[in-house]
């Protein structure tokens, strides 16, 4: 990525990141954290309505597709949106650290324009862990996964404590998603917030 700040720059006491022995298996694909979330959630009407899979080691795959709600410039893709994507495919990478974390820090490259109608393949990776900070990167392509690169992404997540969304979410969506009888469901809401 071009011009990376020095926050996204692993220490030099940062390690490999390490795969969770509970972490999804390549090909899995990973669902919605929660179905109000824009990114990835079924439920948002006009959301990205992202899919994303394990990876090999510590990296996902991702895909969605461009839809008129989604445009800033006549046809094509609000560079939010594409920003939105890069995180939610960003965060994702967090199931397979098996570790709750926020976006501290997101860098983006907008490398080329992308249509309404174009379906985006977003490829990340987790590049090292320090204590609580989780480095990552991810590209978008558009044309199909090998195609030419559309946007670029580094970050840097924080792991917190499910207090985080508790203490600081609206109320009646936490109580919503604490009393939902899916325990399945009710965990997953709380653990990676992109």
């Amino acid at each position: 990525m071009s011009g990376t700040s020095a926050a996204l720059e692993p220490p030099a006491d940062a390690v490999k990141p390490v795969r969770h022995p509970d972490a999804p298996v390549p090909g899995e694909l990973l669902g919605a954290h929660y179905e109000q979330c824009f990114g990835c959630g079924g439920d948002q009407a006009h959301g990205l309505h992202l899919q994303a899979r394990a990876g090999e080691g510590v990296t996902v795959t991702a895909e969605f597709t461009v839809q008129p709600a989604h445009q800033g410039a006549p046809g094509l893709a609000h560079g939010g949106v594409l920003a939105t994507a890069l995180d939610e495919t960003l965060g994702s990478l967090n199931w397979l650290l098996r570790t709750i974390a926020v976006t501290g820090r997101l860098e983006t490259d907008f490398v080329r324009p992308v249509p309404v109608g174009t379906t985006l393949y977003l490829e990340a990776e987790v590049t090292a862990v320090a204590r609580r900070k989780i480095y990552s990167t991810a590209t978008g392509r558009i044309g199909g996964p090998d195609g030419p690169v559309a946007l670029r992404a580094d970050a840097l997540f924080i792991e917190v404590e499910v207090a985080h969304f508790v203490d600081h979410g609206r109320q009646e969506e936490i109580q919503a998603a604490m009393s939902d009888p899916d325990q399945i469901r009710r965990t997953r809401a709380f653990e990676v917030n992109p």
